[in-house]
């Protein structure tokens, strides 16, 4: 029996994703990426901010059509989305067949085998086996789930709730067999990853997990997302910087630089800690990438305020800046507070500063250019090798273009010179 599977939102709902098709797998199932040849169609969703909710309806729907014009006989629905809305989808969507939280996954072969006449499952539904949905020469650590953060404009802890760190030994068990499967680079994952383990062990453990996973002998390169800074120090970035795999690449999300913005949010670390971290990275670490997430037009926000990020982000630059406008979720503190900020001026602060990073990305690229470096290959056309170097995060970042070889082969490390800089691609020469 054929399952098709949309998987919708970050990718830490992409690592729930893929335990889900290594669990139907191990019953038997095959996959195929043509939803009218599908006999199971699996939306997990996302339920992060409205357009994802939308897009997850949207997405639904659209796969519910199959059941007339294709070969579907079961509509799965799963994810974030379910988790929070799960009455509200059930009687607006009489279309989904079965509907799943993200703690349920356990659940889909005995529900699909009521559900489409088949026997019984007769033995353990674990969810400990991964089927990559990822090329095969990379995959997620996800090291846990949940957050303690608790900021006032978030609803993960509403769908996800409290930080749950999974074990040391079995990150460092999952990383081995990932390598042993071809995986050559590994990226470490959570809601808030550098607080890792403080639920489990009364500190942060992403320290000690990285130094084992630099260990791992058959990776290549191991980087790490969605750090929290209060919980960033000097340590992580010496780790950082000095372990032979681990890639100097720090992703921050620091959302403003305000400190009355930030204490509005409920996040840690004052400007003042944030501004000293850099300053210790800038000054012995100048290699380092630099990622951060902003956020504009927060309840209360004032123009001043926002000059001050601006100030901010001129001031302590980074390589690769996201920025997303407020947006009132159901149920977080935030959505209620007074003082919300007109969606014109929301929208007017997120361009302005987007075209201010512009040409801080496009300097901080071309300080690249000369060097020598590692593209990870990634898409062969006919005149091109494209990828990554340590400096790109899958997903995420930009890419890499260089004239292809005949010897260029998919998920090889290539050494290379750049040779160009955009505002987020470059080029570059083999060596």
């Amino acid at each position: 029996m054929k399952v098709g599977v949309i998987s919708l939102g970050c990718a830490k709902n992409q690592v729930d994703t893929e335990r889900m098709l290594g669990l139907l797998q191990r019953f038997g199932y095959d996959f195929t990426p043509d939803p009218g040849e599908a006999e199971v169609l699996i939306v997990n969703t996302c339920g992060f901010i409205d357009p994802a909710k939308e897009e997850s309806i949207n997405t639904i729907l659209e796969m519910a059509q199959y059941k007339e014009r294709g070969r579907c006989r079961a509509l799965v629905a799963t994810g974030c989305l379910t988790e929070r809305y799960r009455a509200d989808l059930s009687e607006a969507l009489p279309e989904i067949d079965i509907l799943l939280g993200v703690r349920e996954y356990e659940k889909l072969p005995g529900l699909l085998a009521e559900k489409l006449g088949l026997p019984l499952p007769q033995r353990s539904c674990g969810l400990s086996d991964r089927l990559l949905t990822t090329p095969p020469y990379r995959a997620f650590l996800r090291t846990g789930d949940g957050c303690n953060n608790r900021c006032t404009y978030c609803a993960i802890p509403l769908i996800r709730g409290n930080l749950c760190s999974e074990p040391v030994e079995q990150l460092i068990d999952e990383a081995r067999a990932l390598a042993d499967r071809g995986v050559t680079e590994l990226t470490v994952i959570a809601q808030d990853t550098s607080g890792y383990g403080v639920d489990r062990y009364g500190k942060s453990m992403l320290v000690p997990l990285l130094k084992a996973l630099n260990g791992i002998d058959s990776l290549h390169w191991v980087r790490v997302l969605y750090t929290y800074p209060d919980t960033v120090n000097e340590g992580l970035l010496d780790t950082l910087a000095e372990g032979e795999k681990l890639i100097p690449y720090l992703d921050i999300p620091l959302q403003h630089i305000d400190d009355d913005i930030l204490q509005r949010m409920h996040r840690r670390g004052s400007g003042a800690y944030i501004r000293r971290l850099l300053d210790y990275l800038y000054k012995n670490y100048p290699d380092f990438t630099l990622r951060t997430t902003m956020m504009v037009g927060f309840p209360g926000e004032t123009e001043s305020q926002f000059q001050t990020l601006l100030a901010f982000l001129r001031d302590y630059p980074f390589d690769r800046v996201g920025a997303f406008a407020f947006s009132p979720e159901e149920g977080t503190k935030a959505a209620t507070m007074p003082d919300q900020v007109p969606d014109k001026i929301k929208q007017a602060r997120l361009a302005a500063l987007m075209a201010q990073q512009k040409p801080i990305s496009l300097e901080r690229n071309r300080r690249w250019v000369g060097r020598q470096t590692e593209l990870l290959i990634e898409e062969l056309t006919h005149t091109h090798a494209v990828g990554r170097t340590p400096r790109e995060a899958p997903d995420v970042d930009g890419r890499v273009k260089i004239p292809r070889r005949s010897y260029h082969a998919i998920g090889e490390y290539e050494p290379i010179v750049l040779t160009a800089a955009g505002e987020y691609d470059m080029k570059g020469e083999s060596l």
